[in-house]
């Protein structure tokens, strides 16, 4: 079913819909709490996607006073765009440090270089778009399996030390990328625009409720932070003061917290359903915003009131 007389399916005008409303919602959030990089990161992808569903949605239209070259040549490249911007989602994201050749250099090679080539300087000059689809994506198609195991060896090398909660966010990560690697074949194949809006969407779906969870899971941590906080009396403004100051992040103040109640690195990470060396790796962020050397010294500065 098509709406508003153009060539948009009904099923991705509600996905537009949907990703729209997400994005204001994360947006507003993200303005709140601009420390949160990961969620800048999601922001970008949830924006490209956008786009990419009302390009592919609406082009080609002959009744848009747009060549039909160019529309084609618009909506292919913000698929191109969004695949090209997935590795890189994953890399900074979720820290996924093994994909940073693939993130930076390999997509501008097998990627956005393959749309350059045919579909904009080929398909210029022979206006032939099956000729440079089953052309142009054919590197793409092998470079995204690629993509996809390198993505997979990039979770189970920084998952190494696998818990019961990492092991559930290993396995939705993973899932939200397997849609997109079909996506240079639907194109191949010409499946149509239901198959491919249903496909690229519910990846984001998957990272989507992950959000979800990781941002009520932290407003809760939030709120028995201060519960917790209030129990130091006047320390716990001057903590919360000093930790802003010190521009630590959520969960850094959460670690913090526990350090000074003295847990030990595995025991904050079983109470945070974290890794230890996530939590080694937050530490040393905290020591070198901070100063500090070590707990006592960390302690210390945010338990004592700046002149």
């Amino acid at each position: 079913m098509e709406i508003f007389d153009t060539e948009m399916l009904l099923e991705t005008f509600i996905f537009v819909v949907i990703e729209l409303i997400m994005f204001f919602y994360q947006l507003i959030y993200y303005l709140s709490r601009p420390q949160e990089k990961q969620r800048l990161y999601y922001l970008i992808l949830l924006l490209i996607l956008i786009v990419y569903n009302i390009t592919g949605g609406l082009f080609p239209d002959p009744n848009i006073n747009i060549p039909i070259v160019t529309q084609n040549s618009i909506a292919y490249g913000s698929g191109f765009l969004m695949a090209s911007y997935f590795p890189y989602y994953f890399y900074k994201g979720f820290e996924l440090e093994t994909l940073r050749f693939h993130a930076i250099y390999g997509v501008l090679l097998f990627f956005l270089l393959p749309f350059l080539i045919f579909f904009v300087i080929v398909y210029s000059f022979n206006h032939n778009l099956d000729y440079v689809v089953r052309n142009g994506v054919v590197i793409p198609f092998f470079y995204s399996i690629v993509i996809l195991w390198e993505i997979l060896r990039g979770i189970r090398i920084k998952y190494n030390d696998w818990n019961e909660d990492s092991f559930v966010e290993v396995i939705a990560v993973y899932g939200a990328v397997l849609p997109w690697a079909a996506m240079p074949a639907i194109a191949y194949f010409d499946l149509g625009q239901r198959v491919e809006v249903l496909c690229s969407n519910s990846g984001l779906i998957i990272i989507t409720f992950m959000f979800l969870n990781k941002s009520v899971t932290t407003a809760r941590s939030e709120y028995q932070l201060l519960l917790e906080l209030s129990m130091y009396g006047d320390k716990a403004s001057v903590f919360e003061e000093n930790s802003l100051n010190y521009n630590l992040t959520t969960r850094e103040i959460e670690i913090v917290h526990l350090l000074r109640e003295g847990n030990k690195y595995q025991t904050i990470a079983d109470k945070l359903f974290i890794t230890e060396s996530t939590v080694k790796k937050h530490v040393s962020n905290i020591y070198e915003k901070t100063g500090s050397c070590n707990r006592v010294e960390l302690i210390h500065k945010l338990e004592q009131r700046l002149i």
